[in-house]
């Protein structure tokens, strides 16, 4: 007999399921041992001491454990974070007895049983007035259309309407599945411009696209006047670099046009993002801003199943800022909603390859297939057909 262990690396609970039944399991066999395949490490940042050691007790009692800090241990300092170990069984187990205790440990309880069914969540369909795109099943890649004269790529290719609408057509044959439009350049240290000198770029081609395309369009701005020109022009989706906090009037906007929207991370503006960026915990931070979006963005009447969430490579951030997001993309599934990546040709892979903009497109697939791997739903480029290629490949090998 030989005997021939292996490490299965399985990605999602379908992948457990199967091997469970590959060897015979029952059906309610593999209810309950599915559950426990997966461990957990949530992290919790700075709720009280007694919250904390409490927490670490109703962890061990159902055999998980929390790590805290040493200093909460022995009640010399009033907070501390929590590492939270344990498997999926484990953490819906203590749940309950969670809600049974004081210390606003049943608001704990709420939390985490929110977070772990946001994490779990796969199926995102988003609506576009009579379109539908199920990004369950086909990952999106936006082709990105600047009609700038200062973008940071493809600055002035497109500001005449016939170049604009002969990209457009390109991009739709090389396989995008939305459009993004912009007016402004928010590349960093970008001058900006004038509101109405944003709408003259961008209303007659949106107005051209919606005669000619199909397409779902989405327009990139952060003011409500800009956005509001565009979807009474025919977009459907906003895309907004500030996460609604530039323009307090955009999300009543996005609300009364029942449109998509983009919520993306950013430290400071484009004018100042990149002075000196720094983060005490980059990913909670992020994750944090984005939390705060979602509910500004529900508490004006936006459905939730129309939000995106999108952390902002290059806003606000570090070439090693921008890597360690890449890295930990997959915590943004804490949140439920589909996130959206933007690296194409961007300036960290410019740091890290020491290649000029022409020179990055490799950077950028890898970039976005990473990305993907880690369940990004929206890939943003400016180069629409190796995107696809490479998106449609890493989604076969992900789905096999």
């Amino acid at each position: 007999m030989r005997i021939n262990p292996r490490v299965l690396i399985l990605r999602n609970e379908r992948g457990v399921k199967d091997e469970l039944k590959k060897i015979g399991v029952s059906q309610e066999a593999v209810k309950i041992l599915a559950p426990k395949a997966f461990h957990y490490l949530i992290k919790i940042e700075g709720i009280p001491s007694p919250t904390a050691n409490l927490l670490k007790q109703e962890m061990l009692s159902v055999m998980a454990d929390a790590a805290i800090s040493k200093e909460v241990a022995s009640f010399t300092s009033k907070k501390s974070g929590v590492l939270l170990i344990g498997t999926e069984a484990q953490l819906k187990k203590v749940l309950p007895r969670l809600n049974r205790q004081p210390f606003n440990l049943p608001e704990v309880s709420q939390k985490l049983a929110e977070l772990l069914k946001n994490f779990k969540k796969g199926k995102f369909v988003l609506s576009f007035k009579e379109k539908k795109m199920d990004l369950t099943r086909k990952v999106a890649v936006m082709g990105v259309l600047n009609l700038t004269p200062d973008s940071f790529y493809n600055g002035g290719k497109y500001t005449t309407q016939a170049r604009a609408l002969r990209k457009v057509e390109e991009m739709v044959k090389e396989g995008a599945d939305l459009i993004d439009v912009g007016g402004e350049s928010t590349r960093p240290g970008a001058k900006e411009v004038g509101i109405e000198e944003e709408i003259r770029r961008v209303i007659p081609v949106i107005s051209k696209i919606r005669e000619l395309f199909e397409i779902p369009v989405s327009i990139d701005t952060y003011r409500a006047k800009v956005a509001k020109s565009a979807l009474e022009a025919g977009v459907d989706m906003v895309n907004d670099i500030s996460g609604l906090r530039f323009d307090p009037g955009l999300k009543e906007v996005v609300a009364r046009f029942g449109a998509a929207v983009v919520l993306m991370h950013i430290k400071g503006t484009p004018r100042d993002m990149q002075s000196n960026p720094r983060y005490e915990s980059l990913m909670g931070e992020i994750i944090s801003y984005l939390s705060d979006s979602i509910r500004l963005a529900q508490k004006a009447g936006i459905d939730l199943e129309k939000i995106i969430v999108d952390p902002g490579i290059g806003f606000g951030k570090t070439p090693e800022h921008n890597l360690q997001i890449l890295n930990h993309l997959g915590e943004l599934r804490s949140l439920g909603r589909p996130i959206l990546i933007g690296v194409s040709r961007k300036s960290f892979i410019g740091a890290i390859l020491k290649l000029p903009l022409e020179e990055r497109l490799e950077g950028s697939l890898a970039a976005a297939c990473l990305a993907l791997m880690q369940g990004a739903k929206i890939i943003r480029t400016h180069d629409v057909k190796p995107t696809r290629r490479a998106v449609d490949l890493t989604q076969a090998i992900i789905q096999s």
